[in-house]
Parts: structure tokens; sequence; C-alpha cells
């Protein structure tokens, strides 16, 4: 994004986990986890990772007891999770905020919470929020539609391929941190 582009913006929406938190989960054992899970109902998890995992889960039939068990660690992880330095620009923007994430919803406002950000976000919308998953265009939207502002005048701000994918699919803009 550039300077230009910076003054469009009227709305920034954040991705959580990555972004301005880091959730204090044990990724490898939520997938050992679903893969018991999974092979438990027939399915070979074996070359599949933590969201194809869960995607397979609701394939086979077992998709909310996977859904929470992910849901469950993210809770965890967002209790004990440790803030990133892109939350104070969050508490310093003078327009409307949002954040849209991959992690179950209670998981993003336990964090928020946590780390004293949810009074400064006007829009939350998490895994549950709405039937779709990022890189699905529906959650960032429905972010933006919370916020009232028009996609193209929106700021996504993410860590991932994923997140640049989501804003591409949505119309807004799109600005990486490391």
């Amino acid at each position: 994004m550039t300077r230009d582009d910076a003054s469009e913006v009227e709305a920034v929406v954040y991705d959580l986990d990555g972004t301005l938190v880091r959730l204090a989960v044990d990724w490898e054992d939520v997938e050992r986890r679903l893969t018991e899970l999974l092979e438990r109902e027939g399915v070979n998890a074996d070359p599949l990772s933590a969201w194809s995992l869960l995607d397979a889960a609701e394939d086979a039939g077992v998709g909310d007891e996977a859904d929470e068990l992910v849901a469950a660690a993210e809770r965890e992880g967002a209790r004990a999770s440790e803030r990133l330095p892109l939350a104070d620009e969050l508490l310093a923007r003078e327009i409307p905020v949002g954040v849209c994430s991959l992690n179950h919803e209670r998981a993003v406002r336990i964090a928020l919470d946590a780390h004293e950000l949810a009074e400064s976000v006007e829009s939350v919308v998490g895994r549950g929020t709405v039937p779709e998953r990022k890189p699905h265009p529906r959650a960032l939207l429905a972010a933006v539609e919370q916020l009232g502002v028009e996609p193209e005048r929106v700021l996504f701000v993410g860590d991932s391929a994923s997140d640049e994918e989501t804003a591409e699919r949505a119309g807004t803009k799109f600005e990486r941190v490391e």
C-alpha cells in the first residue's frame, strides 16, 4: 500500500494471531488430537495440516467436535497470548477498527480483553461468526459491513498469504506485517 492509498482508508481491520497477538497454542498438539479424531472416524489424516484437518473433520461428520477441540485450545491460548507491537497502533487509530480472524470468535474476544484492546475494536468476526472461513471473503466482508464502510475504503492488516488472498477477494486494501 502506498502513502496515497492510506489517505483513502476509512477503516482498518486486523487479523489477530501473528498480527496483534500471538496465541499460546501448541498447534502440533492440536493437529495430533485432530488426527486421532479423524483416524477414529476412518479418515487418513496423515498429510493434512490443522485447517485441512478441520475441513476433513467436517467432511467426515465430526466437524463440530473438531471445531470445539480447536476452539478450546484457542481460548486457552488467548488467555496466555503475547501482545505484539502492532496492538499499540490499533489503540492509536482515529478511524473505525475491526478484527477478522481464522481463530474462533470467543478466543478473539478473550485475547482482545486480555490485552485491553476490546474497547477500541468496533467489529469482531472470527471462526463461527459466519459459516465461511478465511480466505473466503465473507468473514472480512462481515467485519467491513459492521464498520459501515465500503470494502475499497478498508485496509486489512495481516501476516499471511491467506490474509492477502482474503483482502483481494473482498476488495479491500492489504498491508502485510512480518
